[in-house]
């Protein structure tokens, strides 16, 4: 029996999870809005600043057209130092995704699997043959580019898809591996690579091969805007092509395909690249402890990943649909199970990167189901009460995809310190309340010797003291806004630029 109204209800096996609106209207009897494990967005961009500016010119950004989508791809090729005829934007990238299959996907595509939903799904809807390339789960779900190309011979497969990192297990080409499969697939209609997450990652100083599909003539590549600043609501992405390409799709698209906040967003990227590839490394680092904490848990295989996200395969006889619904239910936390996803099954999650606090508490989740009536509990919580920082500036380390060992070891130097020895543990009875903050170094001073808190109150975000934890609550109603006048477009970029340029602290 389904739920009745105003019962709250698991979410259901679709190609995609619910989304974070969906599952405040189904579940009233939330007592704060879910931490949310499930998409992978970035917690540290954009800053309370960069929100401020965005706040301000509200009424602006709401009341008028956008700009058409030829000023602003132009503006975000002058920021990425790519042409303007080799970029396509779209209302998200699943938008380009669509036409990419309409267009230039003639016959049949070959995509490794598990991947992203979309890659399989929408050339399945449209007709055509998927050629599904599984990655073999006992090598980590490595992709072994000799034998993909074997694979795409054998099957006749006229187009081909890759993602890099591959989504949901975080798996990396380095940029060399990358063009010489593209080396090998020059008698293809089309090689599509999706570098959705590419910016999350820090193996190698430039990874995207985005240079090389504006002058390859069968190569696209795909980003996604939404998922690397940490705005999915504004539903906005590109891709990069030669000319030819990338006039094919962009002369199906609506002159007005995108929204006054992508606008607003691409031409206040250039003030605060800082500030973006700051927040970058604040989410590598947590990814290095993320998954030195969970592989702390028995049982639990955590997969080396180069995006913003952790595959974890559950222990045999558990299945991660119960613990999806337990941790929604008893913690409030909302997370990827892998169930539905082609080449995979219900022992998988996926858990997106955030920070250490909630982390802590998706722990506490874990090893009350993984361990409930077992011994091994007591020893699985003595094993992660404590958890050294990974160094900041530590580079990544990879090691073979099959082995247990998690990829990330600790420093001599690191262990001496425990630096959250003193962190509170979570119960269940208290995860309404948001975790205290960490009082050592705010992070961010916004004006420390004239203000008593560190920074203006902000009706953006609700959460916990710390700004970079903080996350959107689209139902809090209890802040009234009220705005200015002036309704000239970007007024506060104008009101005196010192008032906008202050500096981060990053030390904690």
């Amino acid at each position: 029996m389904s739920p009745g109204a105003g019962e709250a209800g698991p979410p259901r096996a679709e190609a995609h999870s619910p989304s974070y609106f969906s599952l405040l209207r189904g579940s009233p009897g939330l007592r704060e809005a879910p931490v949310d494990f499930c998409i992978p967005c970035n917690p540290y961009f954009p800053t309370p600043e960069l929100f401020g500016l965005l706040q301000q010119n509200l009424t602006t950004i709401l009341k008028y057209y956008p700009s058409d989508a030829g000023a602003i791809t132009a503006e975000l090729g002058s920021l990425l130092g790519l042409q303007p005829q080799t970029l396509v934007m779209g209302n998200g990238s699943t938008e380009l995704i669509t036409w990419i299959d309409h267009l230039l996907i003639r016959e049949s595509v070959a995509v490794p699997v598990p991947t992203f939903g979309r890659w399989t799904d929408q050339p399945l809807e449209t007709g055509k043959r998927v050629d599904m390339y599984r990655l073999p789960e006992e090598r980590g779900f490595a992709l072994d580019t000799e034998d993909l190309v074997r694979f795409i011979r054998a099957r006749g497969s006229r187009a081909a898809v890759i993602c890099n990192p591959s989504n949901p297990d975080g798996g990396y080409l380095r940029r060399a591996q990358v063009i010489d499969l593209l080396d090998r697939l020059t008698d293809l209609d089309l090689v599509v690579v999706d570098e959705s997450f590419i910016d999350f990652v820090d193996e190698e100083h430039s990874p995207s091969v985005a240079d090389e599909a504006a002058l390859r003539p069968n190569v696209v590549v795909l980003k996604s805007l939404g998922k690397n600043f940490g705005l999915h609501g504004i539903r906005f992405g590109y891709m990069v092509a030669n000319p030819a390409l990338a006039g094919t799709v962009r002369r199906m698209l609506p002159k007005w395909n995108l929204n006054s906040f992508a606008e607003a967003v691409v031409f206040l990227l250039k003030e605060h690249t800082r500030a973006y590839q700051e927040s970058l490394r604040l989410v590598a680092a947590d990814r290095r402890s993320m998954l030195q904490q969970l592989s702390a848990l028995p049982g639990l295989k955590v997969y080396p990943s180069q995006g913003n996200f952790l595959l974890v395969r559950l222990p045999d006889g558990k299945d991660g649909v119960h613990l999806r619904d337990h941790l929604l239910s008893s913690y409030n936390l909302h997370v990827r199970e892998c169930g539905n996803k082609l080449g995979s099954s219900s022992r998988f999650l996926r858990f997106a990167v955030r920070p250490r606090q909630d982390v802590v508490r998706l722990a506490d989740g874990l090893r009350a189901y993984l361990y409930a009536g077992s011994g091994r509990v007591t020893a699985a919580i003595t094993s992660a009460a404590v958890v050294p920082p990974s160094p900041p500036s530590a580079p990544y380390r990879e090691e073979p995809a099959y082995l247990e060992k998690p990829a990330y070891r600790e420093e001599p130097a690191y262990r001496e310190k425990p630096a959250y020895r003193e962190e509170p543990v979570y119960r269940a009875e208290t995860y309404a309340t948001p975790a205290p903050a960490v009082t050592e170094a705010p992070v961010y001073r916004m004006e420390p010797a004239r203000r008593e808190t560190p920074y203006p109150e902000d009706p953006f975000v609700v959460g916990g003291d710390d700004p970079r934890h903080r996350r959107l609550d689209p139902l809090d109603l209890s802040t009234r806004w009220t705005f200015g006048e002036d309704t000239s477009p970007f007024r506060a970029l104008g009101d005196g630029r010192a008032e906008h340029t202050r500096g981060y602290d990053h030390r904690s």
